[in-house]
């Protein structure tokens, strides 16, 4: 790196640093008075701590993520249960609903009563707390990206496409990185528009 790039980097830090320092207010005796700058914790209206916007910018996602209650696909889908009872309106509108206490205390009012995970959601139906189920898959808010279930379910994409197999998953783990590439792909190999309007708006 030549010494005139050096001095440009040395120049934006200076202007940053300068910049930073008149941004937070001073009070009359001079001092820095920071009260107006502590908050309850949270980093911005979108991430609570700033390590979750580094991860959230670099698309990171837990492929295994922990979840409340030990929810088992493989057993549900073997027992004839279809995606739609439990995420319901997934194949008339945008979203996929994740089940509530209601949905699943629904059989579970008299089905396996005694296993260890149903009695917590029972505990959370007694409270009258939903479960805080932890998303497996979703988009960053800053891409602007709107998925829409139902469209694809009637276009005949199946589930496991983008979920990859539920009937050999206990709870849900990320088998597919849904990033741009994987879905301008799809769209590619489907015949299907790519112009950015069609997911970004």
């Amino acid at each position: 790196m030549g010494w005139q790039k050096w001095l440009l980097l040395m120049g934006c830090a200076v202007a940053c640093a300068w910049a930073m320092v008149k941004a937070v207010p001073t009070s009359h005796a001079g001092q820095t008075d920071l009260s107006a700058h502590v908050t309850a914790g949270v980093f911005t209206t979108a991430h609570p701590t700033a390590a979750q916007a580094v991860r959230d910018f670099l698309d990171f996602h837990p492929e295994h993520p922990v979840q409340p209650i030990a929810y088992t696909h493989t057993v549900h889908l073997a027992n004839g249960l279809q995606c739609e009872f439990c995420h319901v309106g997934v194949d008339q509108g945008p979203e996929a609903q994740i089940p509530g206490v209601a949905i699943c205390m629904t059989c579970h009012i008299a089905i396996d009563t005694d296993k260890p995970e149903i009695k917590k959601i029972a505990a959370y139906q007694a409270r009258g707390e939903d479960i805080p189920w932890v998303r497996v898959y979703n988009y960053s808010d800053s891409a602007h990206v709107r998925f829409n279930h139902a469209a694809h379910i009637h276009a005949g994409v199946g589930c496991a496409t983008c979920h990859g197999d539920m009937t050999k998953q206990t709870t849900a783990e990320r088998k597919v990185d849904l990033n741009m590439g994987f879905c301008v792909n799809c769209h590619k190999q489907k015949q299907v528009s790519v112009d950015c309007e069609t997911c970004h708006f």
